[in-house]
């Protein structure tokens, strides 16, 4: 029980095949105290019913718009009513304008731009800032990455750019809250089928070239990247802090 009374946020769940679904998972198995984010009544509604089908018990839930800092900073006000200790947190939030994730990244618009880097990077350094004074016992911070931020990869054009943006805000961030004993760390997870994926074109033959090559010859699961939030959160990563911890069955190793 790795993390048993440990609370901790998860942000980012839209059905049961989002990697911020496979991560509570491990959380709740490891005896994490989990709580999710949502933001509107569809996506409440369909957490709830999915909490339920999944026979997922206890979980607090919190509404949180990523987007603006006034109802971030009412949303963590009011989880810390309820949850008077925060002890982790996973962001897996990212999104871009679909019409931006094909043809020439040298094409990506203004406002595409700043969409893509607005909720997929600045929106982990606002939950961090306010997470901070929750987190009195230190505590971790985990963001969702992808290899599209240090290598060009077809197709994830901006999507790429702001997963760069939020790995280098991993590492200014751990130096930030290093005092206070809060670590802030990455995973880089290889291509999963989720309904996020699906938007970037191309991906069928993405995960056919990916299964090829990597060295294990297959797709990472929703499980291992679970295991290693579970793995970053509890005390056995004490001295990890500002590190990308890649999740993808050695693809990221290969030189082509």
């Amino acid at each position: 029980m790795l993390l048993q009374n440990k609370n901790i946020l998860v942000m980012g769940v839209a059905n049961k095949w989002s990697i911020a679904w496979g991560v509570a998972k491990q959380l709740k198995i490891f005896g994490a105290n989990v709580v999710f984010s949502y933001y509107g009544e569809t996506s409440l509604k369909n957490l709830e019913k999915l909490l339920a089908e999944e026979k997922f018990e206890g979980a607090h839930l919190v509404e949180c718009n990523v987007t603006v800092d006034s109802e971030i900073e009412q949303a963590f006000e009011k989880l810390g009513k309820s949850v008077p200790v925060l002890h982790g947190l996973v962001h897996s939030i990212a999104h871009s304008k679909k019409e931006e994730l094909a043809g020439r990244y040298a094409d990506t618009s203004r406002d595409g731009f700043q969409l893509a880097h607005d909720i997929s990077a600045y929106s982990f350094v606002a939950v961090c800032k306010y997470a901070e004074k929750l987190m009195t016992e230190g505590g971790c911070c985990v963001a969702m990455t992808y290899l599209g931020g240090e290598r060009v990869v077809k197709n994830y054009n901006i999507m790429g750019v702001a997963k760069a943006s939020l790995e280098a805000s991993v590492k200014y961030l751990a130096h930030d809250f290093g005092a206070q004993n809060i670590r802030i760390n990455a995973i880089s997870a290889g291509p999963i089928r989720t309904l996020a994926a699906k938007g970037v074109s191309g991906f069928g033959d993405l995960i056919k070239n990916f299964e090829e090559k990597a060295p294990l010859h297959r797709l990472v699961t929703q499980e291992e990247v679970g295991k290693t939030a579970v793995y970053l959160l509890s005390d056995l990563a004490s001295g990890v802090t500002g590190e990308n911890i890649h999740v993808d069955c050695g693809y990221h190793v290969l030189g082509y």
